[in-house]
């Protein structure tokens, strides 16, 4: 199936995809020729686009490509579930105002993952057939039982001693109950850590307070005592962006800067959970974050072009899906959808939940995303009422709205998403802050691929393919 699109930018460009994800961008003249079949085989752009698919001749194979590079990019299905979340405690001493969790007090009891049930969250990470695993701790704050941490980590290796998996564990974690213990496990167990730092000193104080009011020192003090046990590499960082960090773009990218980040992921609120009590407060348009993603993204490239690399995470997960053939990994844009088919979480209380949005609604009441118990197969998990549910909703090209969307090929579905805030998997795209989030992003990314500035394309090379700019030869060429 071809598509097209208008680009906002350049004036009269147009975006032509097929299904086997490849694109191309035409001017006004040539794509009225192209979509009237009337382009002559004389013309400047008629063996590029035959050669892309966009121009058939029968007899040359195009159904043969088309499944082959659908193989490739669903490849994933092969594996199951490769991300386990084990939500360890509830408990945690920030207060977030955006906090997606009824979090519990740091001192609070019957919030924790029990043994038993940890163990039998293991024997299901195991009963998942992906060779690749990665083990995720999450809250509440996780440091809270870094003593259940550290068991589940010892069980996990036990276990693979026989499985030979490749095993990557991460923990997401404010930083400040991080001792010097618990880092030097993480370094010798090779935890990734990832913690939240959400702009300078003020917006992070006010987003992330904590009991005694200085959230953002004991972050960075935390990061810098982290960095020097587990290495620089060993801890990355993300903002939550509220309204108000939306009025400055360079603020956020200069703290993260200012502290030594090579990258930054620019995320909005989500609504999710008890985020939706405080959204009136701290939340905004979608659009308005579409207009922040572009000053952020002009300012970030500007900085690559002076010779300062520094990636903006989910553009690079956007660039790899447009410029190779490949899955990026990332579980929230895959068709069909991550949840549950990518990832599993393993609540505190025992309860698995097929993404970590899901696990949220559930705190807020909306039973409907549970799959079952941890003591439940993995089969029968898979195969629960609420996997069913999903997965109406859970195929991206067969979703009203989507199917003939040119940015299709690129995107994914999020049914957990749309369950809740539509009601339903399969919700509403005209009124979806899924769509308008990735349309108006897909835009800003193709603008700038349209316009093919040397420097800003060896910039997108080097995102997409995790490489540095200097390794990339020429824009879209990188040596293997």
């Amino acid at each position: 199936m071809l598509r097209s699109i208008a680009l906002t930018a350049p004036a009269a460009s147009h975006l032509v995809t097929n299904r086997r994800g490849e694109y191309a961008i035409l001017n006004q003249d040539d794509h009225l020729l192209w979509r009237d079949g009337a382009m002559p085989g004389s013309h400047p752009r008629y063996d590029d686009l035959l050669a892309l698919g966009f121009i058939e001749r029968p007899g040359r194979g195009g159904q043969a490509l088309e499944a082959a590079a659908e193989r490739t990019r669903q490849a994933f299905l092969l594996d199951g579930p490769a991300l386990h979340i084990f939500v360890v405690t509830l408990r945690c001493d920030h207060a977030c105002g955006y906090c997606q969790v009824s979090r519990a007090a740091e001192g609070a009891t019957g919030f924790d993952m029990s043994w038993e049930d940890a163990l039998a969250a293991i024997d299901r990470v195991f009963e998942a057939p992906a060779q690749a695993l990665t083990v995720e701790f999450q809250g509440g704050e996780p440091a809270l039982r870094f003593d259940l941490v550290e068991c589940i980590v010892l069980e996990v290796e036990r276990r693979n001693a026989d499985q030979s998996r490749g095993i990557r564990f991460s923990l997401v974690s404010t930083l400040h109950h991080l001792d010097e213990a618990a880092l030097e496990f993480c370094r010798d167990h090779q935890i990734h850590i990832s913690t939240s730092i959400d702009g300078p000193a003020l917006l992070h104080d006010r987003q992330r307070p904590n009991p005694t009011r200085d959230s953002f020192t004991r972050t960075v003090e935390s990061l810098a005592r982290a960095r020097a046990i587990v290495g620089h590499d060993g801890v990355v960082a993300m903002p939550t962006l509220t309204r108000a960090a939306l009025d400055d773009p360079r603020a956020v990218i200069d703290t993260y800067r200012e502290l030594g980040f090579g990258s930054i992921f620019l995320r909005p609120i989500s609504p999710y959970g008890f985020a939706l009590k405080t959204r009136r407060a701290i939340g905004y348009p979608m659009e308005a974050f579409v207009r922040f993603y572009a000053q952020a993204l002009d300012y970030l490239l500007a900085l690559n072009r002076a010779g300062e690399p520094m990636v903006e995470t989910y553009a690079a997960i956007l660039l790899r899906h447009i410029f190779t053939p490949f899955g990026s990994g990332y579980v929230d844009l895959r068709s069909p959808a991550g949840a549950g088919l990518g990832v599993l979480v393993y609540n505190y209380d025992g309860q698995v939940y097929p993404a970590d949005e899901a696990r949220m609604a559930a705190q807020t009441g909306d039973g409907r995303f549970a799959l079952g118990s941890v003591h439940d197969r993995f089969e029968d998990l898979m195969a629960s009422p609420a996997m069913r549910w999903l997965a109406t909703g859970a195929v991206a090209e067969d979703l009203p709205g989507c199917g003939d969307c040119a940015f299709v090929p690129f995107c994914g579905a999020d049914p957990v998403y749309h369950a809740a805030a539509h009601g339903d998997p399969v919700g509403d795209r005209a009124t979806s802050d899924f769509c308008t989030k990735h349309m108006g992003l897909f835009q800003i990314l193709f603008g700038h691929i349209a316009r093919s500035d040397a420097q800003d394309m060896r910039t997108f090379t080097a995102w997409a393919f995790g490489r540095g700019r200097d390794e990339v030869i020429d824009a879209g060429y990188v040596p293997q």
